[in-house]
């Protein structure tokens, strides 16, 4: 198997240019030789995982080879493991799912029954993430040279995480990234120069986290050639908070101390390395942030910017406008694509746009299967992804070197941490080759409606959610009729709006607070993730809006002038098209929003139950 680039250790030993040739000779080794290495990550996880109880349960016997593991081995759903996930979490150190042992679980964003999905993680799974941030770099480097001689500035966090009740620590894929030692005690590389140090971004105080990696920006602010956070959501937020908060950053500049709301020890000590009395910055600073508009900010601030690198595929793409009103119409770039079950793959065309972006799966992250996915009627919303799978369509699984451009799939994988032909969830489709590996288009989460931040709302949970909240409604004689979403993504932070249709037969008008508890019930049925979101304020209060009646008849006139066949007009349970939504908007008659914040807590709530 063709070998992954070795990290130099000091500063003295790097060159620049000879590390990132070798990244990209591997790189086009390994999409040269895919098939190849696909073939040999395969057997080398069912070999090393012949004795585990899944396998011998499924009746492999050992076998290494792809026709037989196809044969033998189900794709399957979170569902289908979720027992042996539950005896993991609950302590069973037996080989059940790998031959190493778990070290931790990653929580996704994904839910399943309203609780994060945990996936299985083993040590050696750091390397491999690490070993796809180093290609990030090189690959950037041919696009945009120079970059080893600045810093960037990334608006990174940790989560909160808990314990299983076997002891095992879950939590999101890059807060085990960031808190590893991987991350941590990185060895010197010019492109890992960040302007936070790494004690503000390990900093479990958002408030905390957000002013020091602020503050440490704008002290560095000549330095900086690039700035990102993980998702667009995140980045956006970094620059609302500035707004809010400037004030009291210029006078930490100004004065060289720092605000005593930041208490954590470690992060004041860090923080102090680099803050120094200067008035002229702070003068700056205050000048462009007092001008009263905040349109090319992020190049005001950081005039050397060369790009902001931010997730903007899927969802996060209605944030789209808002970052190229911050930054002057700088390049958003993509760099990679990876879950909590599996990093998978790199953007070898960073520059591109948004709407343009594809992934290279990167053929030594795990063993790739492609399940075709069909679409009914050609529509936008209607994609056919069955839960569950038949003898045939197991045997329409295809490798990663056989996919046909333009084809869509669903991705399965299978992979060194226990995860065999698991339904990832994404819809992919095929924009091309690099060698012999397929280069992807994200398309979307399949069955999500709704999504600000990492949140995921899917039809049916929305559909319980709403049912839940209308016994509100039942004391004064009224129903709901009708009912459609929309991710507001406006305001920041964005929010949930839901248009109600009531048929109204009692005479006792309706009083604001009901539609307040309808709005928290809503978001106390939703999922953990979405929760969270919520208490860490990633995601803005619910709002309900009731529109007058007959307003959604309107709304199947319009769709049915566009269209849209009168005998098969379903109501969307999630709106984007701008028109519909303003014509929505226009026939509003109330708004109210949740009065607080969901109740939320870190981990499963059976755990929670057992403390």
């Amino acid at each position: 198997m063709p070998e992954a680039p070795k990290e130099p250790q000091k500063a003295t030993e790097y060159d620049v240019e000879e590390k990132n040739k070798k990244t990209l000779e591997f790189v086009e080794d390994v999409t040269a030789n895919a098939d190849q290495v696909q073939k040999g990550v395969l057997a080398e996880i069912l070999s090393r995982n012949a004795h585990v109880e899944y396998l011998k349960r499924n009746g492999l016997n050992g076998h290494t080879d792809r026709e037989t593991f196809k044969k033998i081995i189900p794709v399957i759903t979170y569902e289908d493991i979720q027992p042996d996930i539950t005896r993991i979490a609950n302590g069973d150190k037996s080989p059940i799912l790998c031959s190493q042992p778990i070290s931790e679980f990653l929580t996704s964003s994904g839910t399943s029954g309203g609780e994060r999905k945990l996936m299985p993680t083993i040590e050696e799974e750091l390397e491999r993430r690490s070993l796809l941030y180093s290609l990030l770099m090189p690959v950037m480097s041919q696009f945009v040279p120079g970059l080893d001689k600045g810093k960037g500035m990334y608006f990174l966090f940790i989560k909160s995480e808990a314990k299983t009740p076997g002891g095992l620590v879950a939590r999101p894929v890059l807060t085990s990234y960031y808190k590893s030692s991987h991350f941590k005690n990185r060895p010197y590389d010019p492109y890992t120069n960040y302007t936070s140090p790494n004690e503000t971004i390990l900093c479990l105080d958002s408030y905390q986290s957000m002013y020091s990696q602020m503050l440490c920006g704008l002290c560095q602010n000549k330095e900086v050639l690039r700035v990102g956070a993980v998702f667009a959501s995140g980045f956006i937020r970094a620059i609302q908070f500035l707004e809010k908060h400037w004030a009291l950053l210029c006078k930490d500049i100004r004065t060289g101390t720092l605000n005593p709301q930041i208490t954590d020890p470690s992060v004041r000590e860090a923080v102090m390395k680099i803050l120094k009395p200067d008035p002229k910055l702070a003068d700056f600073i205050e000048a462009e942030c007092c001008r009263g508009y905040w349109q090319g900010i992020i190049t005001r601030l950081w005039p050397n910017t060369k790009y902001v690198d931010v997730i903007v595929t899927g969802t996060m793409s209605q944030y789209i406008p808002t970052l190229d009103y911050y930054s002057n119409g700088l390049p958003l770039v993509c760099t990679m694509y990876a879950s909590s079950e599996c990093y998978f793959g790199v953007n070898l065309n960073p520059l591109c746009k948004p709407s343009d972006v594809s992934y290279t799966l990167i053929p030594t992250m795990a063993y790739f299967e492609f399940l075709p996915v069909h679409r009914n009627n050609g529509g936008i919303n209607s994609i056919s992804m069955p839960k569950s799978l038949n003898e045939k369509e197991q045997q329409e699984l295809v490798d990663l070197v056989d996919v046909k451009v333009g084809q869509e799939y669903e991705l399965v994988v299978t992979t060194y941490a226990g995860l065999y032909r698991y339904r990832v969830g994404d819809v992919l489709r095929v924009a091309g080759f690099k060698n012999n590996a397929p280069k992807f288009n994200f398309i979307c989460r399949k069955n999500v409606v709704l999504s600000i931040d990492t949140d995921k709302t899917d039809e049916v949970e929305l559909q319980n959610a709403v049912k839940n909240a209308v016994t509100h409604l039942m004391p004064f004689d009224a129903h709901l009729t009708e009912y459609t979403s929309y991710a507001d993504t406006t305001t920041i932070p964005g929010h949930y709006v839901l248009y109600w249709e009531l048929s109204i037969n009692g005479s006792t008008p309706i009083p604001p607070s009901v539609f307040e508890d309808c709005c928290l019930t809503i978001e106390e049925s939703l999922n953990t993730v979405y929760r969270q979101n919520r208490v860490c304020e990633s995601v803005g209060s619910l709002e309900i809006k009731i529109v007058e009646a007959g307003t959604f008849d309107k709304l199947m006139d319009f769709a049915i002038s566009l269209g849209a066949s009168i005998n098969q007009y379903k109501t969307p349970r999630c709106v984007k098209f701008a028109p519909i939504v303003e014509l929505l908007n226009s026939r509003v008659i109330s708004s109210n929003c949740s009065p607080k914040c969901p109740k939320w807590t870190p981990g499963h709530k059976q755990w929670n139950n057992k403390n």
